[in-house]
């Protein structure tokens, strides 16, 4: 307790805390003045010790002006930590000020902000950029000692974290503020490190106790496909009922809706359950949020919302419905529960079908190693540079090489060529080659010094209506009337394509209630209760996560050590014996491909294992392939899983179909046809601010954005095919939409290790991918029977046996060999 002043010490003895070693260690970084990552389990006390510091500093030297930054992804736990932090402040009777600021914050408040700071203030990297692009941010920023980024391992990686790390090299060079991160789940130590700060210190915390995490498959038959998991909703329930509060995860806002109707039908005894996902209007969100604070509920359907931000001390455990598709992932939505560092976190994982088996046993054998994935982050994009470019012309004149050399200090840019930054700055400057003549991209220009300006006030304001990096589709209100409602009752948003699909009288769930859609007037969707036709159920782009490298690797490693297989569900165990007996089973090296005749076609199955969006992009390549080779492709389907391809000429040279050469003309013959860029340019234009959404007076449609990018990228691939816009758009669809990483490294791991099993039926390991062909274009009774059907004849197919098979795979020794393998 000697680091701590008395009086401090005191309130630690009232609280009947102690400090803890890394409590410590950041008081210790303060005083040395270095940045600093702390890693600490959810319950270690890790917000306190980000701020301890700076509560200490400001009691011995209390005064005007910003003292600490605070930075995390969600507005929500800015205003948690802002209540908590009250709490020492007020018990200590501290000088200190702490205030919010986001989007949400009121104009005048935002105004009296700028001229009189408050000592603490938490805001987003949003908010941050915006307070930077003012002329008076070097007076602002001037007394900043500390900046504090929550959820590190949340930003870092993505392009909020890339204009996060450009928003603190611009502040090194204001002030002499120091940088510390904090995160529960760090996967790659150096590179969050760099982030913070290239001297920065590890700070780690003890370990709390070692999770507990089991496996509840679902009641009755394990389904071969599917991903809704619906059929668990009784189980789930009775999960819930034996806990005091409960988070049930689930991966999408489509399968939230859907669970927690399915949970209803069975909830008799009316527990308190609600709904939380990011689409649902943020009042109720609060609402929901609220009554788990207070703890009125005893559980809440959520998506991805409550995977970070606000600890609720009274979540007794977590249950992940559908596979979790990473150990880092899995391991933050643990620490949603038990915040008590010396009690194990509880979480039960019910997967939706027989591969989710496999996923899930692979994830609960991460977690007890603590092997947490995820890509280590890549280099900055270059939209989001050239957005912050004119946000700091918005802030005041500057010399190339000056800004150059700051944002060099970046970690996602640190080895940004300066060519690529001369690109970026001509591009904000006047559009580039391409689109110099026109006056509306003329944003910066120079005078004889070489100072950079900001073109006019216009421009100015256009920025600042327009900063952020996430570009979602564009979203519709949904508004409840009826006769007695008046303007009506606001549930949500949905995105604009959805709506399309409807027709009046169509009804769909959201918000845990059935709707029927009535009309669209301007951006507003009037609805009303009730029941109408087949209810479809919104959709959301975006919304699936593939699976992660690491993951993806211990679910190969499993299926090839059937001494693993011990603890799997029965049904799994003979399915997985069953393929072995019929085929194969996919290894931790090399490649299994299997190809089969069923009707009149010939499928070819490839057991890839690199995740849905490296899946699709193999997909289209391998088809354009196929079709050179004159087997005549008709199609193909990808899950997280495997890959499967159906053609009229049975496959023959797989080592050749999956050459590495396959990423060279191939590839770029795909691009130009494909709308693949052309999306993806989209999001890039907004983000550089090529297309605003938003001006002054007016803002842009879906429509005529979309138009416009589609207009701007023709020119630009055809006047000027070098421009820094398209190569960032390369860039971008390498790393996300196209997954190029993954696709690359699983060719390598194929050369010469392919296995290629030519068979004369449907194997037991290709029936849940075949099931998933015309599984999302099923909307009708007769399509579902139809479906239904087909299911129950590919696993006969499948599973199939002569006398001798199943003796075979029903005696002793087989049996054994689950448990001791031959």
């Amino acid at each position: 307790m000697a680091a701590l002043p008395a009086h401090f010490a005191a309130w630690f003895a009232k609280k009947g805390w102690v400090l803890r070693s890394h409590q410590h260690e950041m008081l210790e970084a303060a005083a040395d003045g270095v940045d600093a990552l702390l890693i600490a389990p959810t319950g270690a006390g890790k917000t306190l010790a980000g701020f301890l510091p700076s509560l200490v500093d400001l009691s011995a030297r209390p005064g005007p002006g910003l003292h600490t930054l605070y930075v995390s992804p969600l507005k929500a736990l800015g205003t948690d930590i802002a209540r908590n932090l009250q709490a020492p402040v007020d018990d200590l009777a501290l000088p200190v000020t702490i205030e919010t600021r986001s989007g949400d914050t009121p104009a005048n408040r935002r105004a009296r902000q700028r001229e009189m700071p408050p000592n603490i203030l938490l805001t987003t990297p949003e908010s941050l950029h915006l307070l930077l692009t003012d002329e008076n941010s070097a007076v602002f920023f001037r007394t900043l000692a500390c900046v504090v980024v929550d959820e590190v391992h949340a930003l870092a990686g993505t392009k909020r974290g890339d204009q996060l790390a450009l928003c603190l090299s611009r502040i090194r060079t204001l002030s002499p503020a120091r940088v510390v991160g904090l995160s529960a789940t760090v996967a790659h130590r150096q590179a969050m490190l760099d982030y913070i700060g290239s001297a920065a210190r590890l700070v780690e915390a003890a370990p709390g106790a070692a999770p507990e995490v089991r496996l509840l498959p679902p009641p009755g038959t394990i389904p071969w496909s599917g991903h809704m998991g619906l059929q668990a909703a009784g189980a789930v329930l009775a999960c819930i009922r034996q806990a005091g509060m409960t988070i049930v995860f689930v991966n999408t806002r489509a399968q939230a809706e859907l669970l927690f109707q399915e949970i209803w039908k069975h909830n008799e005894e009316n527990l308190p359950i609600a709904l939380h996902h990011g689409s649902l209007d943020v009042a109720q969100r609060r609402k929901v949020e609220a009554a788990m604070e207070a703890g009125r509920l005893r559980a809440v359907i959520a998506t991805s919302s409550l995977d970070l931000g606000i600890d609720w001390g009274g979540v007794d455990q977590v249950v992940q419905v559908g596979a979790p598709k990473g150990v880092s992932r899995l391991l933050q939505r643990l620490g949603r529960a038990n915040h008590r560092l010396d009690e194990p976190s509880r979480a039960v994982l019910v997967p939706a079908n027989r591969f989710e088996v496999l996923e899930c046993e692979a994830a609960m054998a991460g977690v007890a190693a603590q092997a947490l994935d995820g890509d280590p982050p890549g280099p900055g994009g270059l939209d989001v540079l050239a957005q912050h470019i004119l946000g700091m012309a918005c802030a005041g004149k500057f010399l190339p090489d000056d800004l150059f050399a700051e944002i060099i200090t970046a970690a996602p840019y640190a080895q940004l060529s300066r060519s690529d930054f001369d690109d970026v700055l001509r591009f904000v400057e006047n559009g580039g080659y391409a689109l110099a003549a026109y006056e509306r991209y003329r944003k910066l220009f120079r005078d004889a010094e070489g100072y950079v300006y900001v073109a006019t006030e216009r421009v100015v304001r256009q920025h600042r209506m327009n900063i952020g990096t996430i570009v979602e589709a564009p979203m519709l209100k949904i508004r409840l009337v009826g006769k007695k409602r008046g303007f009506g009752v606001p549930l949500g948003e949905v995105e604009e394509y959805f709506v399309n699909l409807l027709t009046p009288g169509d009804s769909f769930m959201f918000a845990g209630r059935l709707l029927i859609f009535l009309r669209l007037r301007d951006t507003v969707i009037e609805v009303a209760e009730g029941r109408g036709k087949e209810p479809k159920v919104p959709a959301y782009e975006g919304a699936r996560m593939p699976l992660t490298t690491n993951l993806a690797a211990r679910v190969r490693a499993m299926l090839h050590n059937a001494g693993a297989w011990g603890g799997f569900p029965p049904d799994v165990q003979e399915w997985l014996m069953l393929q072995r007996r019929r085929s194969r089973l996919p290894g931790p090296d090399g490649l299994l491909v299997e190809s089969f005749p069923r009707g009149r076609r010939w499928y070819m199955v490839v057991y890839a294992f690199e995740g849905r969006n490296a899946h699709q992009t193999l997909g289209m390549l391998l088809t354009r392939r196929m079709e050179r080779f004159g087997l005549h492709p008709l199609g193909f389907v990808a899950t997280d899983y495997v890959l499967a391809t159906w053609s009229l000429e049975r496959p023959y040279d797989i080592d050749r179909l999956l050459e590495e050469d396959l990423l060279g003309d191939d590839l770029e013959a795909w691009l130009e046809t494909s709308s693949m860029l052309r999306r993806s340019f989209r999001q890039v234009a907004v983000i550089a601010g090529l297309i605003p959404r938003h001006q002054p007076g007016a803002d842009k449609n879906r429509r005529q954005v979309t138009v416009n990018s589609d207009l701007i990228y023709d020119v630009l691939r055809k006047h000027q095919p070098d421009h820094i816009l398209l190569r960032a758009t390369r860039s971008d669809a390498a790393r996300g939409l196209i997954d190029l990483g993954r696709i690359a490294a699983l060719l390598r791991r194929a050369r010469g290790r392919i296995t290629h099993m030519v068979l004369s039926r449907v194997s037991p390991l290709a029936v849940p991918v075949l099931l998933e062909i015309g599984r999302e274009q099923v909307q009708h009774s007769a399509a579902e029977e139809f479906l239904l059907a087909e299911t129950e004849a590919l696993v006969a197919e499948a599973t199939l046996e002569s006398p001798t098979e199943r003796k075979f795979i029903r005696s002793p020794r087989v049996r054994n060999m689950l448990v001791d393998p031959p």
